[in-house]
């Protein structure tokens, strides 16, 4: 029944009434699920021998590559599509995955909000259970779905538990995950190739143009698309370069006001060539921001040495502490090397430090503007606390 008040506003009264107001109901059809049991059966096997048995979703194809553990309870979209994870088979901790599907895409400045590169980076992903059903306003596709798309494999039934135990008493390790039937692939150990040159842009491009006062060179070496979305939302415009571009020539012909050093995956002992325009600006003063892998190119630049971590950061939830303060954050990361802080020069300092192992989380020149962190300001998944870190670079531009 539908009536109306003083004011003529429509008064809906029973269930009945709704299509009186709304139109015909409308219905959704889930996608039907497919019984685990009947997917294709899969193992992950460890280069120790360990080996996990389970389902095999998304695309059916073995892989192999360095196994890593991820904390984070939501996010598996950004995270896959995150160029860090290049070469990696990730486990999500978080016991149920894909529960809300992936969305369908949606862009801005010429770039996805939804995604934060143009494909999925990672080898392939192990979950404790996947959801063979989705339900999200904003989904285009499940997870298996898209992985396939992607020619991407995933297995599901892993005790993720267990495995993130063994890998954080063991440490990282090689793995592959082999297909009933299939045969096994070699062996890979990502962290031995350039993983930099297969992520980083081919050509330079720029975003933003006539919107800003200011352009920052973004030498991208696995960049996320949010940071470039951080960077325009703070009126600067950007120019996106390949890691091995001649950044000392455009810093020569005054073409950009800040230097801005993305993420990425691998080893940053790779991109030297990165590591020497770095130094570059450096020299001539360029103000300088590092993320993630641009805060051990910047240590690396300035003579101070890396490290690979036992197990590295990856997740939403990495708590660190502004050295010197009390103001603590949580962030998040995703990385497996780190800077040794004992290794900086004179008029270099620590800048932020990991609450859980006291390891390096970033780093700062003493009056110089050249600063980095280890973990993300701009997230994409995970929390914006740190989003003002963009604030203070792009003040240091314009000083």
């Amino acid at each position: 029944m539908v009536s109306t008040s003083d004011s003529g506003t429509p008064i809906v009264q029973g269930a009945s009434a709704v299509a009186d107001v709304m139109g015909e109901p409308v219905r959704i059809d889930l996608p039907r699920a497919e019984p685990i049991a009947a997917r294709r059966r899969a193992m992950l096997e460890l280069e120790d021998g360990t080996t996990f048995q389970g389902r095999a979703f998304g695309a059916a194809t073995a892989v192999a590559g360095e196994t890593v553990f991820n904390t984070g309870m939501v996010g598996y979209v950004e995270s896959l599509t995150d160029p860090s994870y290049r070469g990696q088979l990730v486990v999500c901790t978080y016991p149920l995955i894909g529960n809300y599907g992936v969305p369908r895409d949606a862009q801005r400045d010429g770039l996805s909000t939804s995604f934060e590169s143009d494909q999925i980076h990672a080898s392939a992903i192990v979950v404790g259970d996947y959801s063979e059903t989705q339900s999200h306003w904003a989904q285009g596709r499940s997870l298996s779905e898209w992985l396939v798309d992607e020619q991407v494999p995933g297995i599901t039934g892993v005790d993720t538990r267990k495995l993130t135990q063994i890998l954080r008493e063991r440490g990282s390790m090689l793995g592959r995950i082999v297909i009933e039937g299939g045969v096994p692939p070699a062996w890979r150990d990502p962290n031995k190739d350039n993983l930099v040159a297969e992520v980083s842009t081919k050509a330079p491009v720029l975003y933003g143009e006539g919107k800003g006062k200011s352009r920052v060179l973004l030498i991208d070496t696995g960049a996320k698309f949010n940071i470039v979305h951080s960077l325009l939302e703070r009126g600067v415009e950007v120019l996106r370069v390949p890691w091995d571009d001649d950044v000392p020539a455009r810093l020569e012909r005054g073409e950009v006001a800040g230097l801005m050093l993305s993420n990425g995956p691998g080893d940053p002992t790779m991109a030297g060539k990165a590591v020497e325009s770095v130094r570059t600006a450096i020299a001539k003063n360029v103000p300088t921001f590092g993320i993630c892998l641009g805060n051990q190119l910047l240590a690396l630049a300035i003579g101070a040495k890396t490290y690979k971590l036992k197990y590295g950061h990856r997740g939403q939830n990495q708590p660190v502490i502004e050295c010197g303060t009390t103001r603590c954050f949580v962030t998040s990361q995703n990385h497996g090397y780190a800077v040794d802080s004992h290794s900086l020069p004179r008029d270099w300092r620590p800048w932020f430090e990991n609450l859980n192992d006291k390891t390096n989380e970033g780093i700062r020149h003493s009056y110089g503007p050249f600063r980095s962190v280890q973990f993300h300001p701009e997230a994409c998944p995970g929390p914006v606390d740190t989003a003002f870190l963009f604030d203070e670079f792009v003040g240091m531009l314009r000083r």
